[in-house]
């Protein structure tokens, strides 16, 4: 029976040691990469004001921002993910906040992108799987890598069609996570402001991001674009709303504490609980082994003494 403990504790030591090296080793490579099935909802509210060319008016108006991002798992790989990502820039009147219909007079901007990025560093990519028009997006593009570091990176523009520096701007606690802040500035350069309509533009986008998944959870932009002549005709301030940064937060705390009960206490545990049962059961097994060989050895002086009598 004692033996039979030993090696129970004996394996049990083996699997978990297993499972504490796969933690360390083998999990992160799997673990920290970009998922395939990404499908989120991020809602911006603020204000903008767009030229009316008809009467020249320039008026501000509450407005909401919609962008739905969703990842083409079929056209996705190991390495790379692909992404649809649709946005829309619409007055709020009140109603549902959701993208109107193209002639709708409170739609303001509409846009769609199509892109690829590396799994592991959340960079854009070249991907054979792309529209053949597709613009290859360089830097980051919708999250950051897992591990975010203390510095700046390169941050794809879609206007500029190039990437920008996102500054890394210090932490900030937002609903009890801290973040990793970044700005990225963009000042009067020269882009399309409409289709075939030269002008300048200038932004600022700020970014907290969680340092563990790189996810963002919150965002914002301030951004003007101009015609040649210096006629403002678009002016946009806008942020997350608190609904988008709350659930952006919950879902980034979810996740981060999954990474670390995987790659953090998966391993503590094992090697600990291992080591432990690996020792007990060596024990086990030679005070088993102790405890047969003084067995034999009475029996045998036993057997002497009854010849001996005999």
């Amino acid at each position: 029976m004692r033996r039979s403990l030993g090696y129970v504790l004996l394996a049990l030591s083996g699997l978990l040691l297993t499972l504490a090296v796969l933690a360390l080793v083998w999990a992160p490579g799997v673990i920290k990469k970009t998922p395939l099935d990404v499908s989120s909802r991020t809602l911006y509210e603020g204000e903008a004001a767009k030229i009316n060319t008809a009467t020249n008016e320039f008026i501000p108006q509450p407005v909401y921002a919609v962008q739905e991002t969703k990842a083409d798992s079929e056209n996705s790989s190991d390495e790379h993910v692909l992404f649809v990502e649709t946005s829309c820039l619409v007055v709020d009147t009140g109603g549902d906040r959701v993208c109107v219909d193209g002639d709708d007079p409170d739609l303001i901007t509409a846009d769609i992108d199509i892109f690829a990025t590396d799994r592991v560093t959340a960079m854009g990519v070249d991907d054979p799987n792309l529209p053949p028009d597709t613009v290859v997006h360089e830097g980051l593009v919708n999250k950051f890598p897992f591990d975010v570091e203390k510095k700046d990176y390169p941050y794809w523009d879609g206007l500029l069609g190039r990437p920008v520096e996102m500054v890394y701007d210090g932490t900030e606690t937002i609903l009890g996570l801290e973040t990793y802040r970044f700005v990225a500035t963009v000042e009067d350069e020269a882009v399309e402001v409409a289709s075939g309509v030269p002008g300048t533009y200038s932004n600022v986008v700020t970014v907290n991001v969680d340092p563990t998944t790189g996810s963002i959870v919150k965002g914002a932009q301030d951004q003007q674009r101009y015609l040649d002549n210096g006629t403002q005709v678009l002016d946009v301030d806008i942020t997350w709303t608190a609904e988008t940064i709350a659930d952006a937060v919950d879902e980034a705390e979810t996740n981060a504490q999954s990474l670390n009960l995987l790659l953090r206490v998966v391993p503590i545990v094992g090697f600990v609980v291992g080591g432990l049962a690996l020792a007990f059961g060596l024990f086990v097994l030679r005070r088993s082994d102790s405890s047969g060989r003084r067995s034999a050895a009475h029996v045998a002086t036993d057997d002497k003494a009854a010849t001996a009598g005999a």
